[in-house]
């Protein structure tokens, strides 16, 4: 296989932090985040992350999708669209009948849209509070 995908770990953190910095994301802190991460990595390269929210119903989210910037191979889409498989096959192996995520990078719709992704054509925000 071209790309290792392997659960993220508390250490992994620091790095996801820079590239939502990079990407003009202000980083969630890791009170916000769920335990279930997945990356995809080449031979040493981490290239792309994500987290996944499992609920109480038979549906996931996908959330926080994150990619190194200064991984430019001409793979990197190969690589989002290797983990978001990777990261489905794992919840239909829980049983999981339905997984949404949001996002309004183009890019990354395009990679949902191939995979079979429904995509909504109107955009929403997300909306959240601290308590």
């Amino acid at each position: 296989m071209k790309f290792n995908v392997k659960r993220l770990e508390e250490s992994d953190y620091k790095t996801l932090c820079k590239w939502w910095k990079w990407w003009r994301w202000s980083p969630p802190p890791l009170t916000f985040l769920p335990e279930t991460g997945f990356m995809v990595l080449k031979e040493e390269n981490k290239i792309a992350a994500c987290y996944v929210y499992l609920t109480n119903s038979k549906a996931a989210l996908i959330e926080w999708v994150v990619s190194n910037p200064e991984y430019k191979e001409k793979d990197r889409k190969e690589a989002l669209a290797t983990l978001i498989m990777v990261v489905e096959e794992v919840l239909r192996q829980q049983d999981i009948k339905h997984v949404m995520t949001m996002s309004r990078h183009p890019s990354l719709l395009k990679i949902h849209k191939e995979l079979g992704w429904v995509i909504d054509p109107t955009p929403s925000h997300e909306i959240i509070k601290n308590l």
